[in-house]
């Protein structure tokens, strides 16, 4: 099992790569674009992409330092880097939003603005078909290995894809003689890149504090009491390792039983637990009852 997580977790690069070249291809056709066509909103949905190129980045060694087995000062591995590397650019994408807002707003104040070229729209429409291209892409790959890194990238691929929807409904819209649509909508193209940094940073901060999924807690705990032998259960608690799952568990037992028979209900816990839920690891304590 073991080895096939490190396996998932070689694959799961395939799908950071891809979104940082679209990314880096992306943001570079926007910017120039305009630039030419001076176009706020492009601008700042430009420089969104800008961000994911550098959470695409986080991600991708997330994933290769998450592969490294575990050593003398890391005994239960290195599978927490890609949540670390998460948080990591969730502060990147939550600056540069602020600094999105910050030039739209400001822009307010400079006087009447011209209005962008249409070429601005098609680049907002073109950027929008290849990042749901891409989402498609990732959204499969994520449901192959079951990463929850690489489902979080192809969920971002589609809020680019909403954003690049929106920036070029608002260049449209400026066509009809309302410039400052323009500049509306690079402000709710700061706003959500301030809340796609904002949700990052809460997932991860979650995760690492040992925060993990009440009703998932509620499902195993009930899983576990069916097993054979188990008469109850004293305490129960889960926490993450990047992607993986690990439970520790104090169950009750007939305290008529040997040590051996004990054992091997705890054991039967841990297979059920480990085939039929996909945890990586489980932790029984046995206490008689």
């Amino acid at each position: 099992m073991e080895e096939q997580k490190y396996k998932d977790l070689k694959l799961g690069e395939r799908g950071a790569i891809i979104s940082i070249l679209a990314y880096i291809c992306l943001s570079i056709i926007k910017l120039v674009i305009a630039y030419m066509s001076d176009s706020a909103a492009l601008k700042a949905d430009g420089l969104n992409n800008t961000t994911d190129i550098a959470a695409s980045i986080a991600v991708l060694i997330g994933l290769k330092l998450s592969q490294r087995p575990p050593d003398k000062d890391h005994r239960y591995g290195h599978w927490k880097s890609e949540t670390i590397a998460s948080m990591v650019a969730s502060f990147i994408m939550g600056a540069v939003g602020l600094e999105v807002l910050i030039d739209a707003i400001t822009s307010i104040f400079q006087g009447e603005k011209e209005t962008p070229d249409m070429m601005a729209a098609y680049a907002g429409i073109f950027s929008a078909l290849a990042m749901y291209i891409v989402y498609l892409y990732n959204k499969r790959l994520a449901n192959q290995i079951n990463s929850k890194a690489v489902m979080a990238a192809a969920k971002d691929n589609l809020s680019d894809a909403w954003v690049s929807i929106g920036t070029a409904a608002g260049i449209l819209g400026s066509q009809l003689r309302m410039p400052w649509l323009d500049t509306v909508t690079a402000i709710i193209v700061g706003l959500l890149i301030c809340k796609t940094a904002l949700d990052i940073f809460k997932q991860a901060s979650h995760e690492l504090s040992d925060g993990f999924d009440e009703k998932k807690i509620q499902l195993y705990q009930e899983v576990i009491i069916k097993v054979d032998g188990v008469k109850g259960i004293k305490e129960i608690k889960g926490r993450y390792y990047g992607n993986n799952e690990v439970i520790d568990v104090v169950i009750l037992v007939n305290s008529t039983l040997d040590i051996k028979e004990a054992h091997d209900i705890a054991t039967h816990v841990e297979k059920v637990m480990m085939r039929d839920y996909g945890v990586y690891d489980v932790h029984v304590h046995v206490e008689p009852n």
